[in-house]
């Protein structure tokens, strides 16, 4: 490979200016060669007159007469495809409405014969024919260019939209790697870290796309550290708690047992939620899947959540559907939010409200409570994410809770929708479809 062609492969920046380079040549090129194709239509429109009529002039005259038969000179003019004039004090006429020349007005150029010469006007020739008191005129018919000059500019717009084309298409195609990256960088921002932008560019865009394939390789490697660093540091905390709740247990009852079981409840569930928050997250995670009534299953969950701070109405199904789910999640996602709806609801009564439409099966939660701002929905469902980072264990937990119910309902092919406002309350809908994605299925 010469250093021209290798420089010219690694620089997109060359690459464009040879394109645009060639497509402004061709483009003048067309432009030249048709205004060139058009000026030599219109010098080839008027040729010499042949020798045949300058030699035979006189029997042409003769054939038409003196005084002319008009008839036979109209024939005559439409036989030769020329333009035949006849002026006398009495009479003047013509074969065709061909004014363009000033016959008048011509210059004597040749003689012929004793009654009749060659004239010139506007570098075109005129025989001349004087014969008893009429005087003939003739000359090349005019051959109209206008079809002519229409093929040559449509001919040459043909060719310049080609060209235009060409370059759309090679611009187009230099471009690839953008769309890829763009496809790419949209895969990673949902969290498919695994995806990579496969491209064979040696240019500046195949070095971005390996800049982005090596930052998701870095982004992988870190997130991987964390995951492992987080699920070991919950199993480690295992064995501590478990000994805490042995020795409490050879404690005195009162009210620092309480406070160090209370505290230990809520470090025991953090762990679990943690495990749990990771095991959904990764893209292998198995559903342990079961076909049940979604109107019975939700109603046996919501019947079992004892609350004496708020009522609980639900309403069903008319028509109960069967749904393939993962039983202990779903109870685990529906029990997090009635939690959520009874903590904040303050005191006010929460609907529980299923539907099913097209193959989905929705589950509602609304309270009348305190909602949450416009400004933290967009976030709410991240993990350790608490629209109010003043709160306390009792009011609004670790942030975890939302973020669960969002990897619960997203391994079965659902998702989560959080619309509130604040002082007004919150309505969430969690759709799941009637069987989960195949990725999610346990072999």
């Amino acid at each position: 490979m010469t250093p021209i062609v290798s420089q010219v492969k690694r620089s997109l920046f060359i690459r464009l200016i040879l394109i645009f380079g060639l497509t402004v040549v061709l483009i003048f090129a067309i432009i030249y060669i048709s205004l060139q194709q058009l000026n030599q239509i219109n010098n080839n429109q008027i040729v010499e007159i042949p020798d045949f009529f300058v030699g035979n002039i006189e029997s042409i005259i003769d054939d038409i007469g003196a005084p002319p038969d008009l008839e036979r000179a109209a024939l005559l003019a439409q036989d030769l495809d020329w333009t035949i004039r006849i002026q006398h004090p009495d009479m003047e006429w013509r074969s065709d409405n061909d004014y363009r020349l000033a016959v008048e007005l011509s210059e004597y150029a040749e003689t012929l014969s004793v009654d009749a010469e060659i004239r010139s006007w506007n570098n075109e020739n005129i025989i001349v024919v004087n014969r008893d008191g009429y005087q003939f005129f003739m000359h090349q018919r005019f051959l109209d260019s206008t079809d002519f000059n229409y093929v040559v500019l449509y001919f040459g717009l043909a060719i310049a939209a080609i060209v235009l084309f060409l370059n759309y298409f090679m611009v187009n195609r230099l471009l690839d790697p953008v769309r890829m990256l763009k496809e790419g960088a949209e895969r990673i921002q949902k969290g498919d870290l695994s995806y990579r932008v496969v491209t064979d560019r040696q240019d500046e865009l195949g070095e971005l796309t390996s800049s982005v394939n090596h930052m998701a390789d870095s982004l992988q490697s870190m997130l991987e550290a964390k995951r492992q660093l987080l699920l070991a540091i919950s199993h480690e905390l295992r064995t501590p708690i478990t000994r805490a709740k042995l020795q409490l247990e050879f404690m005195d009852d009162g009210s620092i047992k309480d406070n160090l079981n209370d505290d230990i409840r809520e470090i025991d569930l953090l762990i679990s939620d943690l495990l749990e928050a990771e095991r959904l997250n990764n893209e292998h995670s198995v559903l342990v899947e079961e076909s049940v009534e979604l109107s019975t299953f939700v109603e046996s969950v919501v019947s079992s959540f004892v609350s004496n701070e708020s009522r609980i109405d639900f309403l069903g199904l008319e028509t109960d559907e069967l749904v393939t789910i993962d039983k202990l999640r779903i109870r685990l996602l529906v029990t997090n939010l009635l939690n959520n709806a009874i903590r904040h609801g303050k005191g006010n009564p929460v609907l529980v409200r299923l539907g099913f439409q097209n193959e989905t099966g929705s589950i509602e939660i609304i309270d009348q409570g305190e909602g949450i701002g416009k400004e933290h929905l967009a976030n709410i469902t991240e993990p350790f994410y608490r629209a109010d980072s003043a709160r306390q264990r009792n009011t609004g937990g670790f942030g975890l809770g939302l973020y669960l119910c969002r990897l619960i309902s997203e391994a079965h092919g659902g998702k989560i929708e959080i619309d509130s406002e604040s002082n007004k309350g919150t309505h969430i809908t969690v759709s799941i479809p009637r069987h989960p994605p195949d990725s999610k299925r346990a072999a």
